[in-house]
């Protein structure tokens, strides 16, 4: 009576751990349009489509700057009455124009 007891349970035991192209590691089948849609998933994509930026007009990239050189040059003496315990109304305006500013430049002047 053992031995077929013992032989069931080796039999099964087998068929657990018997690969099986059908079942994934959680032991269910894979649909067949799974497949499909992981093959589809990972093609390589296409290229971004590169857009031609606008020319840069000098006038303006001038007027820019000029007046980021004007807002800096006015944060050097509010920054001595920020020191001394008094914060202008407006210095925080002026540092987010000058931040807005600069990164404008920057990425028209950067490739």
């Amino acid at each position: 009576m053992r031995k077929p007891l013992f032989a069931a349970i080796l039999f099964a035991t087998c068929l657990m751990f018997s690969p099986s192209p059908d079942y994934s590691q959680g032991g269910r089948p894979i649909p067949p349009g799974i497949r499909e849609a992981d093959k589809q998933s990972n093609a390589p994509l296409e290229p971004p489509a590169k857009f031609k930026q606008r020319p840069v007009d000098p006038a303006i990239l001038r007027q820019e700057a000029e007046e980021l050189a004007r807002l800096s040059a006015g944060v050097s003496s509010q920054m001595d009455q920020v020191s001394q315990g008094k914060i202008p109304k407006d210095l925080t305006d002026q540092l987010k124009r000058i931040e807005k500013l600069a990164k404008h430049l920057r990425s028209k002047i950067s490739p």
